[in-house]
């Protein structure tokens, strides 16, 4: 699709009738945005659906696509956990999004954005990179994750290309001199989606690679900080100051977002505000450098993705393998966090069929890659499990 011809449609929605919304779920780059310029010139609400859940997932999908007819604004929906836990939509439409795409380009000093995605494009890292090329007349290239992972990279591509990767992707990039040699050749290589260890952040400085750290959420139509790659360079950490069309505060400690590409409330819910409370805990340093220090609540984020304990938690004691569980994440050099299991120490393991059996209805970077046993085990007679003490039981199992 043509700029001039996406930037129409996205400002131009017809408002639809009740029941009408579109799903566009697509795990071919080309199809989805077939799929996706389809579905916003028949007008309603688009939710954007990822292709590897399963059915607890599409249960939830199907429960919110016809709830509600698509109003003026708000009209795009892009899958997040949010702030409270299950699987949520974030309202947004063309103007939060060009909003995004416009401070993103003033921030960086960029006239047109070229990328090359390996990201999925009904995650809002993926989608953002799409609009940002869409919107200002560039270059969108889509390449396969698997064929970069293997050394094979895109032959034709602008000299001034983005790359947009989670920690994870980054890790296992760098141990191929071949893909740090390619790494170099782009003007701005993107990571977020999760926490960034040090260890990675500091082996990609001393390798020289144009990193940005970023900071922001499917809430604000992606980041809303970022470290420009000569700040990285030149020692900086962090995830840099806020971009042009965002404020950001940390109020006794807690992050808020305020600015035009906030989004509009989660579906079928709509607000006004155009700020949001994140969860997450951090500040700026004396350089202006956001820091982030954690999640107030206790999401796991494995390569890039949010998992709710509660969500996994409910599975695993359907199963009946459990007279009492709970889900954490703990430190992994590859993916960050892996989602851990953890239990009270008893006379027999979990049978692994019956655990398949009560997963199976969540998407597989859900469910624990680990089970441990712990004793004693920390819940407290008011029923509130001590995630602190479990963590620090956990780490030294």
């Amino acid at each position: 699709m043509e700029r001039g011809e996406l930037a129409e449609r996205l400002a131009g929605l017809r408002v639809g009738a009740p029941g009408n919304g579109t799903v566009v779920e697509e795990a071919e780059p080309g199809r989805f945005m077939a799929s996706f310029a389809r579905a916003v010139s028949d007008g309603g609400n688009i939710f954007l659906s990822n292709p590897s859940w399963r059915s607890g997932e599409r249960a939830s999908l199907r429960g919110l696509a016809g709830k509600a007819p698509c109003g003026e604004r708000g009209w795009l929906m892009i899958p997040s956990g949010g702030a409270g836990g299950g699987l949520k939509f974030a309202r947004h439409d063309g103007r939060t999004v060009s909003a995004a795409v416009s401070g993103f380009c003033r921030h960086f000093g960029m006239e047109r954005v070229n990328a090359v995605c390996v990201l999925p494009l009904h995650h809002v890292s993926g989608f953002m990179a799409w609009m940002r090329c869409a919107l200002t007349g560039g270059v969108f290239l889509p390449w396969s994750w698997k064929e970069a992972q293997a050394g094979r990279f895109p032959a034709d591509r602008p000299a001034d290309c983005c790359l947009s990767l989670v920690p994870t992707q980054l890790q296992r990039l760098l141990s191929s001199g071949e893909a740090v040699a390619w790494l170099r050749t782009f003007r701005i290589v993107f990571v977020g989606g999760g926490p960034v260890w040090d260890g990675l952040i500091e082996k990609a400085a001393r390798l020289g690679l144009p990193l940005c750290t970023s900071y922001g959420a499917t809430e604000t139509a992606a980041m809303v900080a970022a470290l420009r790659p000569e700040q990285f360079l030149g020692g900086m950490r962090g995830c840099g100051s806020a971009l042009p069309h965002a404020r950001i505060e940390a109020a006794d400690g807690v992050i808020r977002v305020s600015g035009e590409s906030v989004f509009r409330g989660y579906f079928p819910a709509f607000q006004e505000e155009r700020s949001w409370t994140t969860g997450d805990f951090g500040g700026f340093g004396p350089d202006g450098s956001l820091s982030i220090l954690g999640r107030s609540d206790d999401v796991v984020v494995t390569g890039g993705q949010k998992v709710f304990p509660a969500e996994v938690e409910a599975a695993l004691m359907l199963s009946g393998e459990f007279d009492d569980v709970a889900v954490v994440g703990l430190p992994d050099a590859e993916w960050g966090r892996v989602v851990v299991a953890c239990h009270p120490a008893g006379p027999r393991s979990p049978g692994a069929e019956r655990l398949r059996e009560a997963l199976s209805g969540l998407a597989s970077f859900k469910h624990p890659k680990r089970y441990l046993a712990v004793s004693p085990w920390p819940r407290n007679p008011q029923g509130k499990i001590d995630r602190a003490e479990l963590l620090r039981l956990a780490a030294g199992a």
